[in-house]
């Protein structure tokens, strides 16, 4: 990989952790909710999280729904450990078009 493949990387990363853009998690915290990994944050034990799949992105062509692709897709999945106990994790990010699972993130 050269430097740019990994600047492009990172910036897709830093989009996936917005979920649906900073103004959508201001709104949440106005409401006194958590995003979702805030919530896995506060769950799992410090540093645990190994996050997978934060590159999915649905394949759905209805609507115009190709030109409204989200690095995520809407649900945080991964593993961790409670209490030094290896658990599996998800969680949904209503940021994301209402928090929808699409096909290709449900595989």
């Amino acid at each position: 990989m050269n430097d740019k493949d990994i600047n492009d990387l990172e910036q897709i990363r830093l989009q996936a952790c917005l979920g649906g853009g900073q103004d959508k998690i201001d709104k949440h915290h106005q409401k006194g909710k958590l995003t979702a990994r805030e919530r896995i944050e506060i769950l799992l034990d410090p540093g645990s999280f190994e996050e997978i799949g934060m590159f999915v992105e649905h394949r759905c062509t209805n609507f115009s729904m190709e030109k409204n692709k989200i690095p995520g897709d809407g649900v945080v999945v991964g593993h961790g450990a409670i209490n030094g106990r290896l658990v599996c994790i998800y969680s949904q990010v209503f940021t994301v078009l209402g928090c929808s699972l699409s096909e290709t993130n449900a595989k």
